[in-house]
């Protein structure tokens, strides 16, 4: 019976049990499904608080630019994939109406990071003189320039010379003037075989044949793919640089003449309306316009008609003129006119050669040559003399013992310089 009623025990004691917890589990889920639905709650008001700010993370967070439907179409440099490094300039580059509009040209580096350029001085291509009736005898380009000039000419970034005649059919020759020069349009091809550039026509020969020779010189020389500087159909145009980009330099060059220092000298000068060459004998508009080039460019070349012919010996009005081109803005000073060699000089740190002489001009044997810079962001990096001669309708590259005798002929004319044996120029 003992056993019996602990067992009836044990069995109402967990009925009691049942019936407790039973009375517990009621609230317990009420309380824990109230738990659930407040904390639901609570997280859906976050979310609803934290959207804002996520949304405007999501507006101030950086967006790369789509890339453009035309892959090439952000390639101005044939192309390729323009380097960091020329990003100031990407702008115009992209711009082939402005590029046009002012006078601007793009050329590839041979070297990164530098630029190579190349000056002559004095070429003429008449028909009535001796280089062109050489030349028409039979024969190319090599004819008359030495191939190891031909390749220094054409692995420069930019090559530059003074183109001492117009190209035209048309006109008459001017009055009373000596020596009038004119060349057949077609002969200016001779200057793509040399890797020419630019030209000047800033001297005392372009306007020989008038206006419409002149007018049929620019128009020639455009066809050509030559840059022609220093004339124009107007004194803007005339006055105008051109500027050259190369890897990530901005080059002006900048041409004028001081010859025929007369109140009516033959060769004209271009006025606001009027048809004619950049004459700086009253300096003032190259000094202003040397000062605007420098601002929108690294480095500054100007190229002066000037000086006296067949001397070595500077005149008042170069040693007058060089230092203030150089105050205005030049980092480099090119002359010519002389038909000879001047000497090498500098200014406040800018090189200055005052004459590169006749190139290939005449048949007449002359020294002469070419000078060779290189520059990059920090200014010339190298400057050489290369000595040269023109000799029986030809130009050649000097070696041996006649380029010794020309580079000491340099050193004996130029002051405050130093010329090695290769021609290296140092200051």
């Amino acid at each position: 019976m003992g056993r019996k009623k602990k067992i009836r025990r044990n069995k109402k004691t967990t009925k009691r049990r049942i019936r407790i917890s039973r009375s517990f589990l009621i609230p317990f889920i009420l309380t824990l499904s109230l738990a659930v639905v407040t904390g639901l709650l609570i997280l859906a008001a976050c979310q609803w608080v934290l959207e804002p700010a996520r949304q405007v993370q999501s507006v101030t967070k950086p967006v790369e630019r789509p890339a453009p439907e035309d892959e090439t179409a952000d390639a101005p440099l044939q192309g390729e994939e323009a380097d960091e490094e020329q990003d100031k300039y990407q702008a115009e580059l992209n711009d082939p109406e402005y590029m046009a509009q002012n006078n601007i040209c793009y050329r590839e580096a041979g070297e990164p990071g530098s630029a190579t350029l190349l000056f002559a001085g004095d070429i003429l291509f008449d028909d009535h003189y001796a280089i062109m009736k050489h030349l028409q005898s039979g024969g190319g380009i090599d004819q008359g320039i030495a191939p190891e000039l031909i390749r220094e000419m054409e692995r420069a970034d930019v090559m530059m010379l003074n183109n001492e005649f117009a190209y035209s059919d048309r006109g008459t020759p001017l009055e009373g003037k000596q020596f009038t020069f004119r060349a057949r349009p077609e002969t200016v091809s001779y200057l793509n075989d040399m890797g020419v550039d630019i030209v000047s026509l800033a001297n005392n020969h372009a306007y020989d044949y008038g206006e419409e020779a002149l007018l049929d010189t620019l128009d020639t020389l455009q066809e050509a793919g030559i840059t022609a500087i220093g004339a124009g159909r107007n004194l803007s145009e005339a006055r105008r640089p051109a500027y050259y980009i190369v890897d990530d330099l901005k080059i002006a060059f900048i041409t004028a003449t001081q010859i025929e220092r007369l109140d009516n000298p033959d060769t004209r000068g271009a006025t606001d309306v009027s048809a004619g060459v950049f004459r700086c004998w009253d300096g003032e508009n190259l000094l202003e316009t040397v000062r605007e080039a420098k601002k929108n460019c690294d480095f500054v070349v100007v190229y002066v008609h000037w000086g006296t012919e067949n001397v070595d010996t500077l005149d008042w009005a170069q040693l007058k003129q060089a230092p203030e081109v150089i105050a205005a803005g030049a980092d480099l000073v090119i002359g010519d006119h002389p038909h000879c060699l001047q000497p090498i000089g500098v200014i406040q740190g800018v090189p200055v050669i005052y004459s590169l002489g006749n190139f290939w001009f005449n048949s007449k044997t002359l020294d002469t040559g070419m000078v060779k810079v290189v520059i990059n962001q920090d200014g010339i990096v190298r400057y050489q003399f290369i000595p040269c001669l023109q000799s029986d309708c030809r130009t050649v590259r000097l070696e041996g013992e006649e380029k010794k005798r020309v580079l000491d002929y340099m050193r004996s004319i130029s002051e405050g310089v130093q010329i090695d044996e290769e021609g290296y120029v140092t200051w």
